[in-house]
């Protein structure tokens, strides 16, 4: 892919030219020449050097990953609030920069193993290409014959049993992520909680099953620990061995699991695998969100918040770290990025602005769970959150649920408009039935406008939940006008005294 270069002087000169007409929005046409050059150097002070470098510290190998509720997530956290702090933002919990909320997690320390074993043949497969351990499982060794149970479902209510007539005690299972109903509508709410790994770990065992493999290698700790159960998360190659050797193709067989009707069967006897892992379970951890808040300069406005949030955490370590540097260090760096320059600006916001840099996310949205259930603002006073998700690779930007927000939306637009000159797509909110998969998702059930920024258009391979998820597969300059984009987006709607 060609990519168009710059020549950065044209564009600081070009940009200062559009600015005066920017500053048309954010302030009345009284404000002086002394403001409108503050507001200047705080948008120029964002660099993309410097944000590359934040994602670079997070996704070392001192913090593991970040799996939250680890030491090295707090670690992590530890060191974004010293930024904040050495920036001048504020603790906004009761004078502590951590909200801390129950976490526990399982330590992994080492890659495990996964063989399989038939008709005189055995085959050692490799992680990472062939198989992920699993976050959450047990430590040990398990060995068993094989039973596919497709989505692992034992819905009565709703007629449908991967279980019925076949028979998992003492065998290994292997699985699906989701569940057979896919329309986006009431009818979802009822599958819904069928949905969550958690559940179909329990299922398994609650059948029987000795140990399981997840058809999808992506590695996940929002899953449960259940003592003695093993399990893996293995590629759909591996699958593909299995089922061939069975007589059986893995493609038909997940066309008939989309006819909402069971799919079950023991592979051939004889098929074995093994399950190796080396873990230990911390079931009274702690994790924490990380919050800071400018406030607001207006005596009325400010007891109102803008806030901007995004999750801190990670994978983890699965014998190899896991460095999430597009997910989620991209969407942290970009955050702080913006959060140094509205901090250091002469300008200042008149209506609150609190960062949230949540734990727990890859867990199941603990974090974000939590702070609405311990506000530190008010929902009613709560004007809008933004949430940053993996903002750092490509060259446009897409803003869910910016349409249906015009007042709030048309802040970052015209930003976009009048000085970063990128693609910038939005979308209606649509309710969503199915598992909530973000922060965002929480605070839009609360009530609360909810934006979620994120890039398009991707320029380097996006390597999700995956050991290869590194900062060289991040686009640096889209980092820096996703910072400017909330710097000034935020400012705006800080400072408009008409919403």
């Amino acid at each position: 892919m060609h990519l168009k270069t710059y020549n950065f002087n044209e564009m600081k000169y070009k940009t200062e030219i559009l600015f005066l007409s920017f500053l048309m929005l954010l302030y009345t046409a009284s404000a002086q020449p002394e403001q409108d050059k503050a507001l200047l150097n705080g948008f120029h002070s964002i660099s993309s050097h410097e944000i590359l470098g934040f994602v670079e510290e997070l996704s070392s190998e001192k913090y593991k990953g970040r799996l939250s509720g680890s030491p090295e997530y707090l670690e992590a956290a530890k060191w974004c609030a010293d930024k904040f702090s050495e920036w001048g933002i504020l603790p906004a919990n009761k004078g502590s920069y951590f909200q801390r909320f129950p976490n526990a997690f399982t330590e992994v320390y080492s890659t495990g193993s996964l063989s399989y074993s038939f008709d005189s043949k055995e085959t050692q497969y490799s992680f990472p290409d062939d198989y992920f351990p699993g976050s959450n499982s047990a430590s040990g060794t398990v060995t068993g014959e094989l039973v596919y149970v497709g989505f692992g479902i034992t819905a009565l209510e709703l007629g449908y049993d991967s279980y019925e007539n076949v028979d998992v005690k003492g065998k290994i299972v292997i699985l699906e992520s989701g569940v057979p109903y896919t329309k986006n509508d009431t009818v979802q709410v009822k599958w819904t909680p069928y949905a969550y790994h958690r559940y179909k770990l329990e299922n398994a065992l609650a059948h029987g099953a000795a140990g399981l493999l997840y058809a999808g290698k992506t590695a996940n700790p929002n899953t449960i620990h259940l003592e003695n159960f093993i399990y893996a998360h293995i590629d759909k190659k591996v699958v593909q061995q299995l089922f061939s050797d069975s007589g059986k193709n893995y493609d038909e067989v997940k066309k008939k699991l989309g006819t909402m009707e069971p799919f079950s069967f023991a592979l051939n006897t004889g098929q074995q695998v093994t399950i190796s892992a080396e873990t230990k379970h911390f079931p009274m951890a702690e994790s924490c969100n990380v919050v800071g808040v400018i406030e607001g300069s207006d005596p009325v406005l400010k007891d109102e918040v803008i806030i901007v949030g995004g999750h801190l955490d990670g994978q983890g370590y699965l014998g190899e770290t896991f460095p999430g540097a597009l997910d989620n260090g991209s969407g942290v760096a970009d955050i702080l990025g913006a959060a140094k320059a509205l901090a250091q600006s002469d300008v200042k916001p008149k209506r609150s602005v609190l960062f949230i840099l949540f734990g727990g996310e890859e867990c199941g949205l603990y974090g974000s769970k939590y702070y609405v259930s311990n506000l530190l603002f008010p929902v009613d006073k709560t004007l809008m959150m933004i949430n940053l998700d993996m903002v750092g690779n490509g060259t446009g930007f897409f803003v869910s649920n910016g349409k249906t927000f015009p007042g709030l939306f048309r802040h970052f637009e015209q930003v976009n408009k009048n000085y970063l000159h990128r693609e910038m797509k939005a979308s209606e909110q649509r309710k969503n039935y199915g598992r909530p998969r973000s922060d965002a998702s929480i605070f839009e059930n609360a009530g609360i406008a909810t934006f979620s920024l994120w890039t398009s258009n991707s320029v380097h391979p996006v390597y999700y939940h995956h050991p290869l998820d590194k900062t060289d597969v991040l686009t640096p300059e889209i980092m820096e006008d996703a910072a400017k984009l909330i710097y000034l987006g935020v400012l705006g709607v800080a400072n408009d005294e008409n919403l």
